[in-house]
Protein backbone atom coordinates (compact mmCIF):
# COMPACT_ATOMS: atom_id res chain seq x y z
CA UNK A 1 0.00 0.00 0.00
CA UNK A 2 1.19 3.48 -0.70
CA UNK A 3 2.47 5.55 2.06
CA UNK A 4 2.65 2.12 4.33
CA UNK A 5 4.90 3.02 6.74
CA UNK A 6 7.13 0.09 6.69
CA UNK A 7 7.95 1.13 2.99
CA UNK A 8 9.29 3.99 4.47
CA UNK A 9 11.66 3.00 6.74
CA UNK A 10 13.00 0.51 4.17
CA UNK A 11 13.28 3.29 2.00
CA UNK A 12 14.93 5.33 4.09
CA UNK A 13 17.25 2.55 5.43
CA UNK A 14 18.08 1.69 1.88
CA UNK A 15 18.70 6.00 1.09
CA UNK A 16 21.31 5.71 4.47
CA UNK A 17 22.84 2.68 2.48
CA UNK A 18 22.98 4.41 -0.61
CA UNK A 19 24.69 7.48 1.13
CA UNK A 20 27.42 5.53 2.66
CA UNK A 21 28.73 4.14 -0.77
CA UNK A 22 28.39 7.40 -1.97
CA UNK A 23 30.71 8.45 0.81
CA UNK A 24 33.25 6.40 -0.21
CA UNK A 25 33.21 6.90 -3.71
CA UNK A 26 33.24 10.43 -3.19
CA UNK A 27 36.11 10.73 -0.65
CA UNK A 28 39.00 10.43 -2.49
CA UNK A 29 37.80 12.80 -4.83
CA UNK A 30 36.70 15.37 -2.03
CA UNK A 31 40.22 15.01 -0.93
CA UNK A 32 42.00 15.36 -4.47
CA UNK A 33 39.81 18.43 -5.01
CA UNK A 34 40.48 20.17 -1.67
CA UNK A 35 44.46 19.43 -2.11
CA UNK A 36 44.40 20.64 -5.34
CA UNK A 37 42.73 23.97 -4.45
CA UNK A 38 45.14 24.02 -0.98
CA UNK A 39 48.77 22.73 -2.60
CA UNK A 40 48.50 22.53 -6.06
CA UNK A 41 49.30 19.07 -5.90
CA UNK A 42 48.07 15.37 -5.08
CA UNK A 43 49.63 14.16 -1.75
CA UNK A 44 51.15 10.93 -1.35
CA UNK A 45 48.17 8.88 0.82
CA UNK A 46 44.90 9.56 1.23
CA UNK A 47 46.50 9.61 5.65
CA UNK A 48 48.38 12.57 4.63
CA UNK A 49 45.66 14.49 4.03
CA UNK A 50 44.97 14.40 8.17
CA UNK A 51 47.64 17.06 8.37
CA UNK A 52 45.89 19.72 6.02
CA UNK A 53 43.09 21.95 6.29
CA UNK A 54 41.15 18.87 4.55
CA UNK A 55 41.47 16.75 8.21
CA UNK A 56 37.95 17.81 8.71
CA UNK A 57 36.87 15.87 5.14
CA UNK A 58 38.62 12.76 5.82
CA UNK A 59 38.17 12.33 9.73
CA UNK A 60 34.27 13.29 8.71
CA UNK A 61 33.96 10.94 6.31
CA UNK A 62 35.93 8.15 8.14
CA UNK A 63 33.53 8.53 10.77
CA UNK A 64 30.71 8.78 8.95
CA UNK A 65 31.19 5.65 7.05
CA UNK A 66 32.54 3.70 10.49
CA UNK A 67 29.31 4.78 12.36
CA UNK A 68 27.01 3.10 9.83
CA UNK A 69 29.20 0.38 9.56
CA UNK A 70 28.61 -0.67 13.20
CA UNK A 71 24.81 -0.10 13.14
CA UNK A 72 24.33 -2.07 10.22
CA UNK A 73 23.20 -5.40 11.00
CA UNK A 74 22.98 -7.22 7.68
CA UNK A 75 22.31 -10.66 7.08
CA UNK A 76 22.33 -13.69 9.73
CA UNK A 77 25.19 -15.84 8.98
CA UNK A 78 24.72 -18.16 6.40
CA UNK A 79 25.20 -22.42 6.40
CA UNK A 80 29.33 -22.60 5.81
CA UNK A 81 30.27 -18.94 6.83
CA UNK A 82 32.42 -18.29 10.07
CA UNK A 83 31.75 -14.37 10.07
CA UNK A 84 28.43 -13.07 10.14
CA UNK A 85 27.71 -9.60 8.46
CA UNK A 86 27.27 -8.03 11.41
CA UNK A 87 30.90 -9.31 13.17
CA UNK A 88 32.37 -8.36 9.88
CA UNK A 89 30.87 -4.66 9.28
CA UNK A 90 31.79 -3.81 13.12
CA UNK A 91 35.56 -4.60 12.30
CA UNK A 92 35.16 -2.46 9.47
CA UNK A 93 33.47 0.24 11.15
CA UNK A 94 35.66 -0.05 14.12
CA UNK A 95 38.75 0.50 11.96
CA UNK A 96 37.51 3.06 10.20
CA UNK A 97 37.15 5.65 13.26
CA UNK A 98 40.47 4.20 14.41
CA UNK A 99 42.26 5.12 10.59
CA UNK A 100 40.63 8.76 11.93
CA UNK A 101 41.72 9.01 15.31
CA UNK A 102 45.09 7.40 15.23
CA UNK A 103 47.14 9.24 12.79
CA UNK A 104 49.70 8.58 10.19
CA UNK A 105 53.48 10.10 10.45
CA UNK A 106 53.64 13.45 10.02
CA UNK A 107 57.13 15.89 9.25
CA UNK A 108 56.22 17.41 12.60
CA UNK A 109 57.25 15.02 15.15
CA UNK A 110 54.66 16.22 17.55
CA UNK A 111 51.90 15.19 19.77
CA UNK A 112 48.68 16.69 18.09
CA UNK A 113 46.27 14.13 19.09
CA UNK A 114 44.84 12.43 22.28
CA UNK A 115 46.27 8.49 20.77
CA UNK A 116 49.54 10.36 20.22
CA UNK A 117 49.64 11.78 23.93
CA UNK A 118 48.15 8.09 25.37
CA UNK A 119 50.45 5.74 23.36
CA UNK A 120 53.19 7.98 21.75
CA UNK A 121 54.06 8.78 18.51
CA UNK A 122 55.39 5.29 17.01
CA UNK A 123 52.64 3.44 18.62
CA UNK A 124 49.65 5.63 17.00
CA UNK A 125 51.21 5.38 13.54
CA UNK A 126 51.42 1.65 14.18
CA UNK A 127 48.22 1.69 15.13
CA UNK A 128 47.01 3.53 12.45
CA UNK A 129 48.51 1.11 9.56
CA UNK A 130 46.92 -1.99 11.49
CA UNK A 131 43.51 -0.68 11.47
CA UNK A 132 43.69 0.52 7.73
CA UNK A 133 44.89 -3.33 6.92
CA UNK A 134 41.71 -4.45 9.04
CA UNK A 135 39.32 -2.40 7.45
CA UNK A 136 40.87 -2.40 3.59
CA UNK A 137 40.90 -6.30 4.00
CA UNK A 138 37.40 -6.37 5.69
CA UNK A 139 35.65 -4.85 3.24
CA UNK A 140 37.04 -7.48 0.46
CA UNK A 141 35.95 -10.05 2.48
CA UNK A 142 32.41 -8.40 2.44
CA UNK A 143 33.14 -8.11 -1.35
CA UNK A 144 34.04 -12.09 -1.68
CA UNK A 145 32.02 -13.74 0.15
CA UNK A 146 28.76 -11.79 1.82
CA UNK A 147 27.71 -9.78 -1.41
CA UNK A 148 28.47 -12.45 -3.78
CA UNK A 149 26.96 -15.24 -2.23
CA UNK A 150 23.77 -13.98 -3.81
CA UNK A 151 22.56 -11.86 -7.03
CA UNK A 152 22.46 -12.51 -10.70
CA UNK A 153 25.64 -13.86 -12.10
CA UNK A 154 26.74 -10.37 -13.58
CA UNK A 155 25.98 -8.88 -9.80
CA UNK A 156 28.28 -11.43 -8.55
CA UNK A 157 30.86 -10.75 -10.93
CA UNK A 158 30.85 -7.46 -9.53
CA UNK A 159 31.63 -8.41 -6.80
CA UNK A 160 34.18 -10.35 -6.87
CA UNK A 161 35.66 -8.00 -9.59
CA UNK A 162 35.88 -5.04 -6.45
CA UNK A 163 37.30 -7.45 -3.92
CA UNK A 164 39.89 -8.65 -5.93
CA UNK A 165 40.65 -4.62 -7.16
CA UNK A 166 40.77 -4.20 -2.88
CA UNK A 167 42.88 -6.95 -2.34
CA UNK A 168 45.56 -6.03 -5.32
CA UNK A 169 45.65 -2.34 -4.46
CA UNK A 170 46.12 -3.30 -0.71
CA UNK A 171 49.51 -5.34 -1.31
CA UNK A 172 50.68 -2.74 -3.63
CA UNK A 173 50.30 0.01 -1.17
CA UNK A 174 51.24 -2.14 1.24
CA UNK A 175 54.23 -2.32 -0.32
CA UNK A 176 54.86 1.02 -1.39
CA UNK A 177 54.29 2.34 2.01
CA UNK A 178 57.18 0.06 3.10
CA UNK A 179 59.15 0.90 0.45
CA UNK A 180 58.46 4.53 1.49
CA UNK A 181 59.70 4.18 4.54
CA UNK A 182 62.39 1.49 4.61
CA UNK A 183 63.53 1.79 0.75
CA UNK A 184 66.24 3.65 -1.34
CA UNK A 185 65.88 7.47 -1.91
CA UNK A 186 65.07 6.21 -5.36
CA UNK A 187 62.32 4.15 -4.50
CA UNK A 188 60.97 6.76 -1.74
CA UNK A 189 61.29 9.37 -4.36
CA UNK A 190 58.81 7.36 -6.83
CA UNK A 191 56.42 6.57 -4.35
CA UNK A 192 56.04 9.89 -2.91
CA UNK A 193 55.95 11.90 -6.60
CA UNK A 194 53.50 9.36 -8.12
CA UNK A 195 50.94 9.00 -5.09
CA UNK A 196 51.15 5.44 -5.35
CA UNK A 197 49.66 4.92 -2.06
CA UNK A 198 46.89 7.72 -2.56
CA UNK A 199 45.70 6.16 -5.65
CA UNK A 200 45.83 2.35 -4.38
CA UNK A 201 43.59 3.98 -1.47
CA UNK A 202 41.19 5.66 -3.51
CA UNK A 203 40.80 2.38 -5.80
CA UNK A 204 40.01 0.31 -3.18
CA UNK A 205 37.74 2.90 -1.69
CA UNK A 206 35.91 3.52 -4.75
CA UNK A 207 35.77 -0.34 -5.31
CA UNK A 208 34.13 -0.81 -1.90
CA UNK A 209 31.83 2.00 -3.09
CA UNK A 210 30.72 0.57 -5.65
CA UNK A 211 30.03 -2.66 -4.54
CA UNK A 212 27.95 -1.46 -1.41
CA UNK A 213 25.86 0.70 -3.88
CA UNK A 214 25.26 -2.16 -6.76
CA UNK A 215 24.17 -4.48 -3.69
CA UNK A 216 21.91 -1.67 -2.11
CA UNK A 217 20.43 -1.57 -4.89
CA UNK A 218 19.75 -5.02 -5.63
CA UNK A 219 18.52 -5.29 -2.53
CA UNK A 220 16.15 -2.60 -2.69
CA UNK A 221 14.75 -3.98 -6.01
CA UNK A 222 13.67 -7.55 -4.17
CA UNK A 223 12.51 -6.04 -1.15
CA UNK A 224 9.88 -4.00 -3.71
CA UNK A 225 9.22 -7.14 -5.81
CA UNK A 226 8.43 -8.76 -2.41
CA UNK A 227 6.38 -6.23 -1.25
CA UNK A 228 4.48 -5.99 -4.54
CA UNK A 229 3.90 -10.02 -4.21
CA UNK A 230 2.29 -9.70 -1.24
Amino acid sequence: MRGDPTDQVVAAYYRVRQMLGALGVGLPFMLLFAGWVEEGRILPSLSDYYHTIQRDIFVGCLFAIGTFLIAYRGHDRAPGETVSDEILTNIAGISAIAIALFPSEAEAQEVTTLTQAAFGLRAAVLGHYLFAQAFLYSLAWMCFVHFGRTGSPRRRAVYRGCGLAIVAVGIVATLAAIGRRFGSEAIHSFVIDNSIVFWCEAVGVWAFGLAWLTKGRAEMLLTRRRTRVA
